[in-house]
């Protein structure tokens, strides 16, 4: 089976525990867009690990991990999480694989993405760490791919600088270039797990343009990332949290307000460490948006979800959902494509009674508190779509399976 995680929001939502947790049912995982722009946070026995690049399936032994096609690569950045799993003892060895097609991201081409948000009129929040400069001269088909690295003609054109810098690395990366789609070919029959970057409202197509994410998010780039047809997909699962999150800048319809909800984001991003795992950047929250939701659903052909951070509502009396946005004097059902109705668009709210119990430690559907049952069922109504995974902390094993997703509906 051929299964997609994405993120159903604007990014942050738990894929990088989805994916681990998901890891151990497949054979091979592909992260197939986006670059060290992204941050996939793995707690596995009370151990840490973030990833910028490498596919958090890296973690259960014995997986083939591949960085895809539609990615761009910080050499630096890679090889800095490579050792760093070395010295954590895991051993990746062969079993971590780069697409020769990659783009390659070079440092002046941080600098230039720095100098580029500085000069724009409406900041767009970058992470500053080239990705845009990169997808942007991809796009002009001025980049540099990793296959080009090894091409004569291709090294002699670059400039010293960047020869100098990419020189001690050509050794390194040499076992790990393949084929990518020749490798995803020979995994036919198996297992294949994809693993999507940011989110879907950050995608370059289906996000809030322009306050996005140079890479494909949505699930469609998981086959151009993998050298494959659409055709050979067989699931979708989009990653959720029980509430929503921004980083950067762009528009946010169901952010929490002082005037209205007083120092809930505070409590909320404190209780739920929503922090930026690449910037360190406080990120925006606020009720979660099913409206947003159902979009992401409908563009992306979700056939499951996989609700996380469950565990931060632990205790609060009261919860709300926004269930349309208030525009123009009507109640609107649809994702407007226009800023302007987004910046415009304000949240209408359903309530639901909070829990007093906490669903951490929870194994099963069944063993979570009524109300968190209840507020998990109003939203697969509202979406269509069955919740299978529910997260009840950061751990590995904070997991409830209520039906795989590696199950064909």
């Amino acid at each position: 089976m051929k299964l997609v995680v994405i993120g159903a929001q604007w990014g942050d939502e738990g894929k990088g525990k989805v994916v681990d947790f998901l890891a151990e049912g497949a054979d091979l995982v592909v992260r197939y867009s986006g670059g060290a722009n992204a941050g996939h946070t793995v707690v596995v026995e009370g151990k840490t690990y973030k990833f910028h690049l490498v596919p958090s399936g890296v973690l259960t032994s014995g997986k083939a991990v591949l960085l895809g096609i539609a990615m761009v690569v910080d050499f630096a950045s890679l090889f800095e999480e490579l050792e760093q799993l070395t010295a954590e003892g895991i051993r990746w060895q062969g079993r971590v694989f780069l697409a020769d097609r990659a783009h390659v991201v070079l440092p002046r081409y941080k600098e230039l993405d720095r100098a580029r948000e500085r000069e724009r009129k409406v900041p767009l929040g970058t992470t500053g760490r080239g990705i845009g400069i990169t997808y942007g001269l991809k796009a002009f088909r001025e980049g540099i791919r990793v296959a080009d690295l090894f091409d004569a003609a291709v090294w002699k054109s670059l400039e010293p600088a960047d020869r100098e810098y990419l020189e001690p690395y050509l050794e390194r990366i040499k076992p790990l270039v393949v084929d990518a789609s020749r490798l995803v070919h020979e995994y036919r029959g198996r297992n294949i797990l994809f693993e999507g970057a940011q989110g879907t409202l950050l995608d370059l197509d289906q996000g809030t343009y322009p306050f996005v994410s140079s890479g494909i998010s949505c699930a469609a780039g998981a086959a151009i990332g993998a050298g494959i047809g659409p055709h050979a997909i067989d699931g979708v699962t989009g990653v959720f949290k029980a509430y929503t999150t921004r980083v950067g800048n762009g528009p946010f319809p169901s952010r929490f307000t002082e005037e209205r909800d007083g120092d809930l984001e505070k409590r909320i991003r404190e209780i739920g460490r929503e922090y930026g795992v690449t910037t360190g950047r406080p990120r925006r929250c606020g009720y979660l948006d099913l409206v947003a939701l159902a979009y992401a659903c409908r563009t992306n052909g979700v056939d499951s979800l996989c609700l996380t951070k469950m565990d931060v509502y632990d205790g609060m009396a009261e919860i709300k959902a926004c269930t349309a946005y208030r525009l123009g004097g009507k109640n609107v059902l649809d994702f407007p494509a226009s800023l302007h109705d987004l910046d415009e668009a304000q949240p209408v709210l359903e309530s639901f009674p909070g829990w007093r119990d906490p669903v951490k430690g929870c194994l099963r559907f069944e063993d979570l508190p009524r109300e968190a049952r209840s507020y998990i069922r109003f939203i697969e109504d509202y979406c269509g779509v069955p919740v299978k995974i529910v997260s009840t902390g950061q751990n590995r094993a904070d997991t409830i399976v209520r039906g795989s997703p590696w199950t064909r509906s």
